[in-house]
C-alpha cells in the first residue's frame, strides 16, 4: 500500500512508522491476477529462488466446472519472470489447487486437477517437464513425501464454498455418510483408502453437547513435523444447539487410528504444529476466551499465547527455529490487513506492512494475506489485492529476525 494511501486509511500512523516497515515488492503483474492460497504449504523451493503461484483471468465469482487456471513460478533472480507450468481445472479461491513443492525434492511440485468429474493430482518435475498423474486429489503431503491425505472436496464445495471444488457430492443429503471422509493415498503407487468416514468422526463422543441433526464436514488437514500424526478439523453445519460449538480439532495416526480431541470446546480456527507434541491454534477456551493457545497433543495441557500481542485471529506459522511467529489479521474497520512477526523471546510484535483489501474482496473470494515464509526464514510472500487485483508480494524480513 502506498504511503499516502496508508496514512489516509490509518489516521494514527505517521511517516516515521512507515519508514520502519521492511521492504515490500510486487513480484507478479496484471492484467491477470495471481495468488497462492493457504499459509501452511511449501511455496518457496529449496534454493528460495522460485516462488509458486496461480494465475486467473477473473475475480469475484465462484469457480465453475469448466474454469481453468494456470500454475507457474516466479524467478526471483530473473526480474520476477513468470514461468508457466501448466493448467488445472480443480481449484478454489482460498486454497487454490493445493500447489506445493514436494517435500525433499528440489524440482518436483504436486497439485490437483480434474479429469471430467474425477479429481486427480499430478507430480510435475519443473525442470524436465516430466509429469506423473495420481488417481485422487491431495490436501497435505507427509514430510517424507510418501503419503497424502485429503477430505471430500465435493462435500466441502457444498458446505463451505471457497474451499472445495465444483464436483458432484453423491452423499449431499446424508448428515454423516459412512462411505466418504478422509482419504489417504500412496504417492508412489496411487493406492487410495478411506481411513476415516464422516460417520466414524461424528460418532466420537463430544464434550459439550450432541451434534445430532447437524451436517458434518472435515477440512484443514496437516501432518506433524515428523509425520507420525496429522490434524484435521471436524465441523458441522446447522443443528439445534448453536451454543455447542461448530468445530472440533482432532489428531490421529497416519492410518486414521488413535483419534484424540485436542480442542473439545467447539471453536477452533487456524492452527500450526510447533513441534510433534504442540499445536498453536486460535480457539475459544474457558480460561481466556478467544485467543491463541498452545495445546499439547494427547494431553489436556493448554496455555494462552501472547494475549496482548496477538489478540486477533490470523494465519499463524512458526519460522524455522520456532522463535518467531508469522501471523496476520483479517481486514479491520478500514479494510486494512496487517501481517506481522511476533518474537516469543522479547514479546514484541513487528509489523510487516498494512494492506488495503477493497470491499469487493469478501466472502468466498476474499483475499487474505496468508503469509508464507521462505525455507531460510528471511522472506515472506503474501497475497494482496491492494494495488488493483490480487497479486503476490515479497517482504524482506532478514533485518528483523537478525
Amino acid at each position: 500500500m502506498h504511503r499516502r494511501a496508508l496514512l489516509a486509511a490509518l489516521p494514527g500512523l505517521t511517516l516515521a512508522d512507515t519508514d520502519k516497515l521492511p521492504p515490500v515488492r510486487q513480484i507478479t503483474q496484471g492484467p491477470k491476477f495471481h495468488w497462492f492460497g493457504y499459509y501452511d504449504k511449501l511455496q518457496f523451493d529449496v534454493t528460495n529462488r522460485y516462488v509458486l503461484g496461480m494465475e486467473v483471468d477473473f475475480e469475484h465469482r465462484s469457480p465453475k466446472p469448466g474454469d481453468k487456471i494456470r500454475i507457474g513460478m516466479v524467478d526471483l533472480k530473473d526480474n520476477h519472470r513468470w514461468i508457466d507450468l501448466g493448467e488445472t481445472g480443480a481449484w478454489c479461491w482460498q486454497q487454490g489447487c493445493m500447489l506445493q513443492w514436494l517435500p525433499g525434492s528440489k524440482t518436483e511440485v504436486i497439485y490437483n486437477d480434474r479429469d471430467g468429474d474425477t479429481l486427480i493430482s499430478h507430480i510435475l518435475d519443473v525442470r524436465g517437464g516430466k509429469k506423473r498423474t495420481l488417481p485422487g486429489p491431495v490436501y497435505c503431503v507427509s514430510p517424507d513425501a510418501q503419503w497424502a491425505v485429503n477430505p471430500d472436496f465435493g462435500r466441502l464445495n457444498d458446505t463451505r464454498p471457497g474451499y472445495g471444488y465444483p464436483v458432484a457430492d453423491p452423499f449431499q443429503e446424508e448428515l454423516a455418510p459412512a462411505k466418504t471422509g478422509i482419504w489417504r493415498m500412496n504417492l508412489k503407487t496411487g493406492k487410495r483408502d478411506l481411513i476415516l468416514s464422516y460417520a466414524d468422526v461424528a460418532a466420537h463422543p463430544y464434550k459439550l453437547a450432541s451434534w445430532t441433526g447437524s451436517k458434518h464436514k472435515i477440512n484443514h488437514l496437516l501432518y506433524s513435523p515428523s509425520g507420525r500424526r496429522f490434524i484435521f478439523l471436524h465441523r458441522r453445519r446447522g443443528g439445534p444447539n448453536p451454543e455447542s460449538g461448530a468445530t472440533r480439532m482432532f489428531t490421529c495416526k497416519p492410518d486414521g487410528s488413535d483419534l484424540f480431541v485436542v480442542d473439545p470446546y467447539g471453536f477452533t480456527s487456524h492452527f500450526i504444529w510447533r513441534d510433534d507434541q504442540h499445536i498453536m491454534a486460535w480457539a475459544r477456551h474457558p480460561s481466556h476466551g478467544s485467543k491463541f493457545y498452545l495445546y499439547e497433543d494427547k494431553a489436556e495441557n493448554v496455555q494462552v499465547m501472547a494475549p496482548d500481542r496477538m489478540p486477533e485471529n490470523g494465519h499463524n506459522t512458526y519460522l524455522p527455529g520456532n522463535r518467531w511467529i508469522l501471523n496476520d489479521t483479517y481486514p479491520d474497520k478500514q479494510r486494512v490487513q496487517h501481517p506481522y512477526l511476533y518474537d516469543t523471546r522479547t514479546n514484541r510484535r513487528h509489523p510487516l506492512g498494512h494492506f488495503l483489501s477493497p470491499r469487493e474482496y469478501t466472502g468466498e473470494w476474499r483475499c487474505d494475506t496468508h503469509p508464507r515464509y521462505s525455507r531460510d526464514g528471511k522472506l515472506v510472500c503474501i497475497d494482496s489485492p491492494h494495488n488493483g487485483g490480487r497479486q503476490l508480494y515479497l517482504i524482506d524480513i532478514s533485518r528483523i529476525i537478525a
